[in-house]
């Protein structure tokens, strides 16, 4: 049975690949992940603010809406706190994973202008980098700013990264667009050579002693798993970038299932966080025991056999499934 797949132009030994997280930051926990069977490994983010928080741009779009609110500024980390050391480190600590790992390390910017930081993507590569996964993490709170405007920002930053390197280059984004089978087919035509569906947007707390808002890390769960699900069933089929799924991968139906809407991989992070790295080989035997089960050669053979197109009712997947799931309860 051939369990391998092909991402990003790499082929992977499985479709399970080490979302960014903690496990990166050392190379002892990455050697643990790679022995458990992560077929490739994802860093950890580098921030835009990390390497370059003096640019007016970046400004621009780190302060909508600060001059309405006034503790925002001292909200957000004064520029003092961001250091180059930071991302040299980064670039470092890419270097050893490299020469320590036998799977593919994909680097992972993080940031939402199209500014100089971006040319880091170049140090990335050449730090030995097997392809730059792109974060464009950006909440539009200025209600003056267009849709258009919004996903041309993110066009223009795949743009430049692609321009800067000749390694591949994923874009992550999140769900909170008006029509996003328009946007990723747009991303697919500017070059993106795989969609990772969907980044986490963390939500702020409310602290009702101290009356202040803030952050809160929550860890997904499986009841997050079927907004990325829809989404690469449409897509299958109507792009030619690889389809990554990540957020809601528990345990090995969740696997089964990314895979057979479409996906070429599907990234693990939360799960390993909360079950620890050997969970992963529970991920990969329960992947291949239900695929023995059920007489699946390969990994190939069952992508995309559940995607929008394949199945018999597609209507699943749209506004019949909305009705028929509030009848449904007893």
């Amino acid at each position: 049975m051939d369990i391998s797949t092909k991402y990003l132009g790499l082929k992977l030994k499985n479709p399970i690949v080490a979302s960014a997280s903690p496990l990166s930051r050392s190379l002892d926990s990455a050697r643990r992940l790679e022995d458990a069977g992560a077929a490739a490994l994802i860093m950890y983010s580098l921030f835009e603010e990390q390497i370059n928080h003096e640019k007016q741009e970046l400004d621009h779009f780190l302060h909508y809406g600060s001059d309405s609110f006034a503790e925002a500024l001292d909200y957000f980390p004064q520029p003092q706190e961001f250091t180059n050391l930071n991302a040299e480190e980064y670039l470092d600590h890419l270097y050893k994973l490299k020469k320590g790992l036998g799977i593919p390390v994909i680097a992972s910017l993080n940031g939402v202008s199209s500014g100089g930081w971006i040319q880091y993507a170049k140090r990335m590569e050449a730090a030995g980098a097997d392809a730059i996964e792109l974060n464009v993490y950006y909440v539009p709170t200025d209600p003056t700013l267009s849709a258009e405007q919004v996903e041309a920002m993110y066009v223009a930053d795949l743009n430049a990264v692609k321009a800067a390197v000749r390694i591949p280059v994923a874009l992550k984004v999140g769900p909170f667009f008006s029509s996003f089978a328009h946007f990723a087919t747009r991303l697919d035509k500017a070059g993106a050579d795989g969609l990772v569906l969907f980044n986490r947007f963390f939500g702020p707390e409310i602290d009702l002693e101290n009356l202040e808002v803030v952050p809160k890390l929550v860890l997904s769960t499986n009841a997050e798993l079927t907004l990325p699900l829809r989404w690469i069933a449409v897509l299958h089929g109507h792009i030619k970038a690889d389809l990554a799924l990540t957020s809601g991968v528990h345990d090995a139906h969740d696997v089964l299932k990314g895979l057979m809407v479409g996906a070429s991989v599907v990234q693990v992070a939360s799960c390993l966080l909360k079950s620890g790295i050997p969970h992963l080989k529970g991920l990969l035997e329960g992947l291949t025991r239900w695929m023995e089960e059920h007489q699946y050669e390969s990994v190939t053979q069952m992508r995309g056999s559940m995607s929008y197109h394949k199945v018999t009712e597609p209507a699943a997947f749209e506004r019949a499934n909305y009705m028929k799931t509030l009848q449904s309860w007893d």
